[in-house]
């Protein structure tokens, strides 16, 4: 019987801790800051179990590492390098969902030498749309035809029965990692030319867009989609886009909530024991009563 450890029983697991729950000869140990949310998890089935971990607690985190064969951090981003490291010292594979970062590159090396595999970016994007991609170039390729446009469009969005609020959007990840990733900058090739857009401006440039049977959604920029040029050996594109589909109005709401400082981390002393409506009015420089 193989053991998996999942890290983390936030809104992204579920799915994958009870495919994995079904399978035969695996056991399943959920390990969540808040126990209850790993309990739910795992709840009905006897080849799973919860356990209380704050990933701040090494010694913690390196015993449930060292007791499992493979690893599957859904912590945030900035924890799987600590993770990564213990998974090489106990040497187990490790999975995450996550862009790789350049600490994580940094022990590609380390990882080979050990025949261990640390496999990033393998969630719907990145991650599914990678294998489409590279599925669809491929088959290109071999039919000795070449890639001169390169546009790869992905989005978490509720289905349109149950698309119910004034957002049109539901969280299926992180909401604070939602929102951070408005600030992203942008950058891609098109018809040849390098494209660069700044955080500040990222929801002033998008489009639309309109998917058979479905209608129209708009689309901004993911992050940097240089790389993937190399990367999916689009040798003779001139235009390699990555971009995000949200629905209509997505873009203009969000540049609006950047606009008054929603958006920014930095802290304000004025918020305690304020109303929403007091937060606001100070916000937007207008007294509350009016």
């Amino acid at each position: 019987m193989k053991n998996i450890l999942v890290l983390g029983a936030g809104l992204v697991s579920k799915p994958g801790v009870r495919y994995l729950l079904n399978q035969k000869n695996i056991f399943i140990t959920v390990a969540s800051r808040t126990v209850s949310k790993a309990e739910d998890l795992i709840e009905g089935f006897a080849n799973g179990k919860a356990v209380q971990l704050n990933v701040s607690d090494e010694v913690q985190l390196s015993k449930l590492i060292e007791q499992n064969d493979i690893i599957v951090s859904l912590l945030p981003w900035v924890h799987h390098f600590k993770v990564a490291n213990l998974c090489s010292k106990h040497n187990k594979h490790m999975a995450t969902t996550s862009y790789v970062s350049d600490d994580m590159k940094k022990l590609n090396n380390e990882a080979a030498s050990k025949n261990l595999f640390f496999l990033n970016e393998i969630g719907v994007d990145p991650g599914i749309d990678h294998m489409s991609a590279m599925k669809i170039i491929d088959e290109v390729y071999e039919k000795g035809a070449k890639v001169v446009h390169f546009y790869s469009y992905c989005g978490g969005l509720p289905a349109p029965e149950d698309n119910d609020n004034p957002y049109g959007y539901k969280f299926s990840w992180s909401p604070k990692g939602v929102v951070l990733a408005s600030r992203n900058s942008g950058k891609f090739l098109e018809n040849g030319k390098l494209v660069e857009i700044e955080g500040k401006d990222l929801f002033l440039n998008y489009r639309t867009e309109e998917i058979e049977g479905l209608g129209k959604f708009e689309v901004y920029p993911n992050r940097n989609s240089i790389p993937y040029k190399d990367l999916y050996n689009l040798k003779d594109a001139l235009t390699v886009m990555r971009g995000t589909y949200r629905n209509l109005g997505w873009c203009d709401t969000l540049k609006k909530m950047v606009d008054v400082g929603l958006i920014d981390e930095a802290k304000k002393d004025y918020l305690n024991g304020i109303t929403y409506r007091k937060m606001m009015a100070k916000l937007i420089g207008e007294n509350d009563d009016s």
